[in-house]
């Protein structure tokens, strides 16, 4: 099992690189200046356990919490620069049963942004926000 959290975290962190890489570069002298505030959540149904979670942001900073134990999981807030592009966040968990869920959220400036799903016993959702 500890194989396979190995295995999907760089899987996500992988894809998630991969999906800011290739986006649309912008005018560099149209850069916004300030910042947002970010923060992540990951909320299980009733007897998910919340193992791994995982986010990237727009420089290309990643962030990784194993280890984990609860049913749900809140990020400390990060202030990420207003000229990133986007910020990734995934998190994975096992359920009791294939109906378990758990979902991902993306908060910024006390809003909520995005949100990801996953159902069954076995469960690694992520989210993507693009700031621009």
């Amino acid at each position: 099992m500890k194989r396979f959290t190995k295995f999907l975290s760089l899987a996500l962190v992988l894809g998630l690189t991969l999906l800011i890489s290739c986006s649309k570069d912008k005018d560099k002298d149209n850069t916004p200046s300030g910042s947002h505030k970010v923060v992540f959540k990951a909320i299980g149904s009733t007897g998910v356990v919340i193992n791994t979670a995982l986010y990237v942001d727009g420089s290309g900073k990643t962030e990784q919490f194993t280890s984990l134990s609860g049913q749900t999981w809140t990020s400390t807030e990060y202030t990420i620069p207003a000229s990133s592009i986007a910020v990734n966040f995934g998190a994975q968990a096992l359920g009791p049963d294939a109906n378990s869920t758990l979902t991902v959220e993306i908060w910024v400036d006390g809003t909520k942004k995005a949100d990801g799903k996953g159902t069954g016993k076995i469960l690694s959702p992520s989210a993507t926000y693009n700031f621009k």
